[in-house]
């Protein structure tokens, strides 16, 4: 346990954003899975929706370094591609 106040206060710091970085964590991976489910539907317009409302989330996710920026451009692209190729 920490024993210095600075070491003490650091720790409560860590707690606390520990719990916020999981729960943008969790608002980045449940945006993903509405874009997923919208392309299982097959409805296109649905799925656009739900990547346009997705990818701020996502962004904002790397921004604040929950996800790596590559990965969020990675997953962005491939959704997006995904979507596209619904209309085929």
């Amino acid at each position: 346990m920490a024993q210095h106040k600075s070491a003490r206060k650091r720790a409560r710091r860590t707690i606390r954003h520990t719990r916020v970085n999981d729960a943008r964590r969790s608002r980045v991976r449940g945006a993903i899975r509405a874009v997923e489910d919208a392309i299982a539907s097959g409805d296109q317009a649905k799925a656009r929706a739900a990547l346009k409302a997705a990818q701020p989330e996502l962004q904002r996710g790397a921004q604040k370094g929950v996800v790596a920026r590559g990965t969020t451009a990675r997953k962005l692209s491939r959704l997006s591609k995904r979507i596209k190729t619904l209309s085929k």
